[in-house]
């Protein structure tokens, strides 16, 4: 389980977080909504202790994850798969070695037999070829690119998994199909998942809850007919300005 409690968190004069209150329960995806600049990404990384509240708490299984030791943010992060923005896979390594990165046990990761066949698992959770495995980052499309920094995220096994707009930058096709992988893996895999996001309608097929993140709090948590039926005029607002821009765009 997965808690915000109260949590601040300002750069400079800047106030990002301003008491956002956050639960995802164990078993479920919620999907973490707001426009572009609201926070999101800043909230995902104190889930990992990348980065530590002003004030309030963040609390993973009951650990408070700003108060661990190095040693208990190792262990927190053996349980955290992180699905980065843009897949932040490192140019200079195969799809492989990228994907090798993500088993942290290091007992694990000399095993060379395990490494080839986790990868190669990693590789067809995420509807990749193993042939895949060969090739260079700079190789790929970013449809690819994205699916293999998931591939990373899972391959320690972990029991939570975030995703930081794994959707974004794709074509409606692409960002149709990366929503279809998100929602295989939460069958598969039975992660506790937080998905970051400014698309409405994938969060709402992807997601068991849905929260928006507006100026700093959580301003509504809910299913996707909770936001259908809200009438909240801030709610609103983003779901209309969402749809008309995916009406645009076909």
């Amino acid at each position: 389980m997965i808690e915000l409690k109260g949590v601040h968190k300002a750069f400079g004069r800047q106030v990002v977080l301003d008491g956002v209150d956050f639960e995802v329960k164990r078993g479920e995806t919620v999907a973490l909504l707001g426009p572009s600049g609201t926070g999101k990404s800043v909230l995902l990384k104190h889930v990992v202790g990348l980065l530590k509240p002003d004030s309030g708490d963040v609390l993973v299984d009951g650990q408070s994850v700003p108060n661990l030791s190095r040693a208990g943010l190792t262990a927190l992060r053996l349980k955290v798969g992180y699905a980065f923005q843009m897949g932040a896979l490192f140019d200079s390594m195969t799809v492989y070695e990228n994907i090798r990165l993500g088993i942290a046990d290091e007992t694990l990761f000399r095993d060379e037999a395990y490494c080839d066949a986790r990868v190669a698992e990693c590789l067809r959770l995420v509807n990749l070829l193993p042939e895949v495995g060969r090739n260079m980052p700079a190789e790929l499309s970013g449809g690819m690119r994205k699916r293999v920094g998931i591939a990373r995220a899972i391959a320690g096994r972990p029991s939570y998994l975030l995703y930081d707009e794994p959707t974004s930058g794709l074509d409606p096709v692409n960002a149709d199909a990366m929503d279809d992988l998100i929602e295989q893996l939460q069958a598969e895999l039975h992660a506790t998942s937080v998905v970051v996001s400014h698309d409405v309608r994938g969060s709402f097929k992807v997601a068991d809850r849905i929260a928006l993140l507006h100026h700093g709090v959580i301003r509504k948590v809910g299913t996707a007919e909770d936001f259908v039926n809200a009438k909240d005029e801030v709610v609103r607002e983003f779901l209309e300005r969402d749809f008309e821009m995916l009406e645009a765009g076909r």
